[in-house]
């Protein structure tokens, strides 16, 4: 009987030593291979959101975000009041003026859109409330009154417009509005260019310093 139970045990105990040799070499051979974890480990997870995996929504720049918004708002607004020039002014070159301005912010726009889908903006759904204002103030003027006042807000939208665009074209964080920044900004000043251009065929002061 003594003899019976001492082989039981010595079976018991190779058994366990089997056992403890196979995970060792199992272990030895995950951690040879670079595993460095064990077969066994599973990622994380995170409360009502399953496995923890990488980080798929970056913040963006909040800088970067304000001016995309800004571009987008201007071109609606400049859009707008692109159109009302080539309906309410009686001079050619203020209505080509206009019509130029509609084409130019049309396709700034188009191209911004893409750059503000990446950046999670918002899309402008019209002109903000201060650019209603004035647009509608535009359009109760008429004859040399509406044409001196168009390029007065053409030339003050223009010349911001200038200034951010050669401002981001520097410091965009978000390296395909960095592009379209410096792509853009010698495209901005020519339409400055052809505002001031049409200014001075009219006689219209534009004070540089707004």
């Amino acid at each position: 009987m003594i003899a019976k139970q001492t082989h039981n045990r010595i079976l018991l105990y190779t058994s366990i030593a089997l056992l403890a040799s196979q995970a060792a070499f199992v272990q030895n051979l995950f951690a040879a291979a670079g595993g460095g974890q064990s077969p066994m480990y599973t990622q994380p997870t995170l409360p009502g959101k399953g496995v923890a995996g990488p980080d798929h929504n970056p913040q963006h720049s909040f800088a970067d975000q304000a001016f995309v918004k800004s571009v987008l708002e201007r071109d609606i607004a400049e859009e707008q009041l692109g159109q009302l020039a080539q309906q309410k002014s009686q001079s050619l070159d203020i209505q080509q003026l206009g019509a130029k301005m509609v084409e130019n912010r049309t396709a700034l726009d188009n191209q911004f859109k893409n750059v503000a889908t990446a950046l999670d903006v918002s899309l402008p759904k019209g002109p903000t409330k201060k650019d209603n204002q004035l647009i509608a103030r535009l359009s109760e003027l008429s004859g040399s009154q509406f044409d001196e006042e168009y390029i007065k807000v053409v030339a003050k939208s223009n010349r911001q417009d200038v200034k951010d665009f050669q401002v981001e074209a520097q410091i965009a964080e978000d390296p395909n509005l960095l592009h379209a920044a410096q792509q853009d900004a010698p495209v901005i000043s020519k339409h400055l260019q052809a505002i001031e251009d049409v200014a001075r065929a009219h006689n219209v002061a534009i004070d540089a310093k707004k």
